[in-house]
């Protein structure tokens, strides 16, 4: 089965009770359609969990559970390093490239950001 990495805003989209972008159910139907895997990375549990409406982070919390967490994390390279050191300006950067990190190494076959 080939994986796909969910990036915490595709989350909050398709999780949140008002809809703010159709054309997040359009890929959701075809994701499943395809049967890829639905994967989110550790750090969206981090960022889900800063989210500043208590009623909106007990939901997705509840509803990400259908989601599979990678459960290990890819190793540091030198080029994962050297972009850290050139990109990496904040802790969405860090996040970001975390991301990336995963589909460097082949652990997930596609990275859906917004």
């Amino acid at each position: 089965m080939r994986k796909v990495l969910l990036d915490t805003n595709i989350i909050i989209h398709r999780e949140a009770s008002v809809i703010k972008n159709n054309d997040i159910g359009a890929l959701f139907f075809w994701l499943d359609k395809l049967h890829y895997e639905k994967c989110i990375h550790p750090a969206t549990h981090v960022e889900l969990n800063k989210h500043k409406d208590d009623n909106v982070r007990e939901v997705i919390k509840i509803k990400i559970s259908s989601y599979k967490t990678l459960q290990t994390l890819s190793p540091e390279t030198d080029k994962i390093i050297e972009i850290r050191k050139s990109f990496d300006k904040t802790e969405n950067d860090r996040i970001d490239t975390d991301l990336l990190k995963e589909v460097v190494s082949d652990r997930v076959d596609f990275l859906i950001s917004e």
